[in-house]
């Protein structure tokens, strides 16, 4: 990821599931832009919207014979980085070839993206291999996210984000998004390789940051030393950075020697750009293109709200190319409201429990669409979103008429007064179509835990209904050890799938797990 680095001093890989999504620390927007803009409840917002579709042009097994149909033969064919000769090499393709599944979930995530990343390579004359640089970064996960706050498959550090245009606010986090955060990522490559001359040094500075290289360079050079990267005193996870890129390579070259099979990936989009309504449902959205709702977030993953929102008059959103023209068609004929939430302004010391009530929605989900685990009472009056009552296409049960005076929508100015409450302690977890009320209670609901001091495992455990062994295994951890102020990622849908026997440690599901990869992150110089 863009500037950071020493993590991972014994080289271990980073294991994500196909479904993790931890989200952004909330510190790190302090500096961001924070507007809240309004949320329309018009009806027949459908109509005035200009549907025009926009297409994205932008025991060992048999080695896969590679078409020219096929992805992996046209980056094969792009190669341009010299291979590395580090002994480390050895090491990371040993690890990677002795985890199939792991690499089977890397390359299922990776065909809704590598296509296009491979397009925007080539158009910058950039080898091939820099697509599959998120394969050591994120495993090709849009929602991976560091214990350093870096996000999204290039795994942009809040402030390095910040630097190249990533937008980060209450409503997204454009470091998740595929196509910004991909043109950001080449943009900083090509800018360290014009600096130190070579893609492996570039690609150490993309790890370490710029200053890092650049000082074991310079130390070199005074000692009369060799300045290549191998030849460079760099953080140990730096050191293993080329190296696993090559291991990376060799896999995807020739799976059959290290006996994988590596599915084949079309040499065609993925997905097309299509301008949508200023404000809608994701899950609306996803219903209306008809695809599942996992499938629209892996598409559109910088959404931290159910609903996507925009100052403007539309803005694009992602789908798959046969999904496209059945949104445009079935928004066309779609006559009820878009939005079916609405900004409310709480007041200081009002309960979460009586604002559940009082719109007609369960505690647990209003907590987790805005990103408030464990508040109870509000501290301070601040923004959050609730339920609409304009007969959109949810089940909400009917929330009772809030007091006018109490009740409204924030407009831009109104945001700029928000207390901090709305971002110190709002973990900004993601909220797509697993958020609206149209999903049965208490299912795919995830909230992220700050270990308070004196907390334990078991006192955590018990106060979210799951056992310690779920939560040790949500969040990779190597023991029930935790620390005071230690983020925990705690899946409330495993309360309605624990099993009365004993001996069941295991839960299938939507476990969220975060990257434990240490992160520095550096402003990149200009």
């Amino acid at each position: 990821m863009p500037a950071h680095a020493e993590s991972n001093v014994t080289g271990e890989e980073i294991t994500i599931s196909p479904e993790e999504a931890v989200k952004p620390n909330p510190k790190d927007l302090a500096s961001t832009e924070n507007t809240i803009p309004k949320i329309s409840d018009s009806t027949g917002f459908a109509a005035t919207i200009d549907r025009q579709i926009h297409d994205e042009t932008i025991g060992p097994q048999e080695v896969i014979n590679i078409g020219s149909d096929d992805l992996w033969g046209r980056i094969k064919n792009g190669y341009a980085i010299p291979d590395s000769t580090s002994s480390l090499v050895a090491r990371h393709e040993n690890w990677y070839s002795s985890r199939p599944d792991y690499i089977k979930r890397m390359v299922e995530r990776s065909q809704r993206y590598l296509f296009h990343i491979v397009e925007e390579v080539e158009k910058r004359g950039m080898p091939t291999e820099i697509a599959l640089l998120p394969m050591i970064e994120s495993a090709y996960n849009p929602q991976a996210y560091s214990t350093s706050h870096a996000s999204g498959i290039w795994q942009f550090v809040p402030s390095t984000g910040k630097y190249f245009g990533l937008k980060q606010n209450w409503w997204v986090d454009n470091r998740r998004n595929v196509i910004i955060a991909t043109d950001a990522a080449l943009t900083y490559l090509q800018k360290l390789h014009g600096m130190f001359g070579s893609w492996d040094l570039a690609l150490a500075a993309y790890n370490a940051g710029e200053g890092t290289v650049g000082r074991a360079i310079e130390r070199n050079r005074k000692l009369g030393l060799a300045t290549n990267y191998e030849n460079l005193n760099l953080p140990v996870e730096t050191k293993n950075y080329v190296p696993k890129l090559q291991a990376i390579k060799n896999l995807m070259t020739n799976p059959g020697k290290y006996g994988l099979k590596i599915q084949t990936i079309e040499n065609t989009p993925y997905f097309t750009k299509i301008l949508a309504p200023a404000q809608i449902d994701a899950h609306l959205a996803a219903k209306l293109a008809e695809i599942s709702d996992d499938e629209f977030s892996a598409l559109n993953p910088s959404n931290n709200r159910p609903v996507i929102s925009n100052n403007g008059d539309k803005h694009e959103l992602l789908l798959p190319i046969l999904s496209a023209q059945t949104f445009r068609g079935n928004l066309a004929n779609y006559t009820k409201p878009l939005v079916s939430w609405k900004t409310y302004l709480t007041k200081r010391g009002e309960r979460m429990e009586s604002i559940a009530a009082k719109f007609g929605i369960q505690l647990a989900k209003l907590r987790h669409i805005n990103s408030l685990p464990s508040q109870n009472k509000i501290k301070n009056a601040s923004t959050i979103l609730v339920p609409n009552d304009n007969k959109a296409d949810v089940n909400v049960s009917k929330s009772t008429p809030a007091d006018d005076a109490h009740h409204q929508i924030i407009t831009q100015q109104d945001s700029e007064n928000l207390s901090a409450d709305t971002f110190d302690n709002v973990n900004l977890e993601k909220n797509t179509g697993h958020n609206n009320a149209e999903i049965e209670p208490e299912k795919h609901l995830s909230v992220t835990h700050k270990v308070k001091k004196g907390e334990t495992m078991h006192t955590i455990a018990k106060k979210y209904g799951v056992s310690v062994q779920q939560i040790v295994e949500a969040n990779s951890l190597k023991s029930n050890a935790i620390n005071s102020g230690q983020l925990l990622t705690i899946d409330s849908s495993i309360e309605q799938q624990i099993s009365t026997k004993r001996n069941q440690t295991h839960i299938r599901g939507k476990s969220k797990m975060t990257i434990t990869k240490k992160k520095r992150h550096h402003i990149p110089k200009n």
